[in-house]
């Protein structure tokens, strides 16, 4: 049999990619074999290198890691939030200056690698330290913080852009038939129905934003893995580094705290989804891309919103007309 797409394997082709198929599945598995066997040849899996956690300085230095990334996350979090609808509502303004300005912006730093732009301000900090009144290790905090944030904030206005996009024309309509004015039909109509469509893809993102947090190892900043890398650096047991008990411990906690958030993503989508509020939720794990955000729901290709069009007060459509 034929299809469309690619010519069908007679009984030749089966067998040889059954072949195929053992033959690669042996192969990872037997190298999977070798590397375990290698590791457990020079002790990594030894009880001994385990019970290092039942160090109480051990824990602690974990438990400060874990705060660390958790206090970075949280304010990169909010701010990139924050930069995000700052930047899509000047992505749909009818001026061009600053449409112009929020595009270079979002195309600029989401174009630049993310350790590039962290390493960039930590450098620019760190000459500036004394003029800034930065101490310890702020500059390596804030350089983590402010990349984070704009990298994120950059991809948030695209996932809130298009959220306002799939508002129906309608209910911005129906709004300046009202008398409402272009800053309230934003504020009041827009913007909060595209926050609430949006809320799964925008935990999503943040999922990226906390797995990014690891990237403050580069400058030295004491998050989770640069914690855990001096650690098993510096301990010592039977003559090895614990190395491979460390990476599977935080390997655990991230795996951990990502699946804590894409749990309440999930979560908000299917409340979202049964709720019966007319407004579709984008689901959870729905990867946002620029074609995605340059379409909007009436499939116009993704130009600002045209606020100023007269609204049509015998036309219908939208949920509120």
């Amino acid at each position: 049999m034929t299809s469309v797409l690619y010519d069908a394997p007679g009984p030749k082709a089966k067998v040889r990619n059954r072949v195929y198929t053992v033959v690669g599945v042996l192969a990872v598995v037997g190298l999977l074999v070798f590397v375990v066997v290698r590791l457990a040849s020079q002790g990594q899996f030894a009880p001994e290198m385990w019970n290092i956690f039942n160090n109480a300085g051990v824990r602690t230095n974990i438990r400060n890691g874990v705060l660390t990334t958790l206090q970075v996350f949280a304010v990169a979090a909010v701010l990139s939030v924050a930069l995000g609808v700052l930047l899509a509502v000047a992505r749909l303004s009818d001026h061009k200056p600053v449409r112009w300005l929020a595009t270079g912006f979002i195309e600029v730093f989401r174009a630049v690698p993310l350790l590039i732009t962290i390493y960039a301000l930590w450098v620019i900090l760190l000459s500036y330290k004394e003029e800034l009144g930065l101490t310890g290790d702020t500059p390596q905090f804030w350089a983590l913080v402010v990349g984070l944030t704009v990298y994120n904030g950059a991809v948030q206005a695209e996932v809130l852009r298009a959220g306002i996009n799939a508002v129906p024309r309608g209910q911005r309509e129906a709004a300046y038939a009202l008398g409402m004015s272009k800053t309230q039909v934003m504020t009041t109509v827009l913007m909060p129905q595209a926050i609430r469509a949006m809320l799964p893809t925008i935990i999503s993102q943040l999922v990226v934003t906390l797995k990014d947090t690891s990237l403050g190892y580069v400058i030295t900043f004491e998050e989770l893995l640069f914690t855990i890398q001096q650690m098993a650096a510096t301990i010592v047991v039977n003559d090895e580094n614990p190395y491979v008990p460390m990476i599977i411990v935080a390997g655990a906690i991230y795996v951990a705290m990502c699946l804590a958030l894409s749990g309440l993503a999930n979560w908000i989508e299917r409340r979202g989804r049964r709720a019966k509020t007319g407004i579709v939720m984008a689901g959870a794990a729905e990867p946002v891309t620029a074609s995605d955000a340059l379409e909007g729901a009436d499939g116009t290709p993704g130009g600002p919103v045209d606020t100023r069009r007269p609204p049509d007060i015998h036309g219908g459509g939208g949920a509120g007309t």
